[in-house]
């Protein structure tokens, strides 16, 4: 066995895991999607004892206790919004972290947690943006098995005209709430399917959502008949 064969086998066994229906996905910052895990959560809240207490908290038991039990909560929370999977950005990571930190009584702890976030954001924007990644972090599995990256532009087009002319609806928040339902890998027909399930969720919110949850039925409809004699692979409802 080659001397890399371990780490190769492990960023495959990642991959399939990250793209598994039903498990917990996490975008990080430069778009990639990676299997949630606790660890993770675990040394950062560990990191902001220690930035407080100084290194000799790293033996205690007392922050070992509380590190375990706001790392439970955290996860906990997640998994009790969503029971059949889904993905999560990092940034709500962190919210769920400090407000489990203030929670906990921990003010000073959480405060300082929220200080470093800051100055960590201030020096992701002060970045040239050519450093910057611009990857979207999904990619999408075509029929023909081969991946291609998210059409947002399309995806766009689609709510926007699916809300047109319609009061109270928002085509921001579908394809907010539609993105924590994908990950990478994910089939172009479910992108659709999402779609039409987060509006009909919306549905009791603003009764109108219940038109744009028809409109874009519509347009997976049409979709899937032009691909089917071969004229074009999407549609808008126009």
């Amino acid at each position: 066995n080659s001397p890399t064969g371990a780490p190769q086998a492990s960023q495959a066994q990642q991959d399939l895991s990250a793209t598994a229906p039903g498990q917990l996905r996490v975008i990080k910052r430069n778009g990639t999607v990676v299997p949630y895990t606790d660890d993770k959560i675990t040394v950062a809240i560990t990191k902001a004892f220690l930035a407080v207490e100084g290194g000799n908290a790293a033996a205690s038991s007392r922050i070992h206790d509380t590190v375990a039990r706001l790392t439970e909560q955290v996860s906990a929370t997640f998994k009790r919004r969503m029971p059949s999977g889904g993905t999560i950005h990092i940034e709500e990571i962190q919210d769920q972290v400090e407000l489990a930190l203030m929670r906990a009584g921990e003010q000073k702890v959480a405060r300082d947690y929220v200080i470093y976030r800051d100055s960590r954001a201030k020096e992701r924007a002060g970045r040239a943006p050519e450093d910057q990644v611009q990857a979207h972090p999904f990619r999408i599995t075509l029929a023909d098995g081969s991946f291609a990256p998210l059409d947002m532009g399309r995806l766009n087009t689609i709510v926007t005209e699916a809300c047109e002319g319609l009061a109270e609806v928002d085509a921001d928040l579908i394809q907010t709430e539609t993105l924590k339902n994908l990950y990478d890998g994910v089939a172009l027909k479910d992108v659709n399917t999402a779609l039409v399930m987060t509006a009909r969720t919306l549905v009791e919110r603003e009764p109108n959502y219940s038109f744009v949850t028809a409109r874009l039925l519509m347009d997976t409809l049409r979709a899937e008949g032009l691909g089917f004699l071969g004229v074009a692979d999407s549609a808008t409802h126009q």
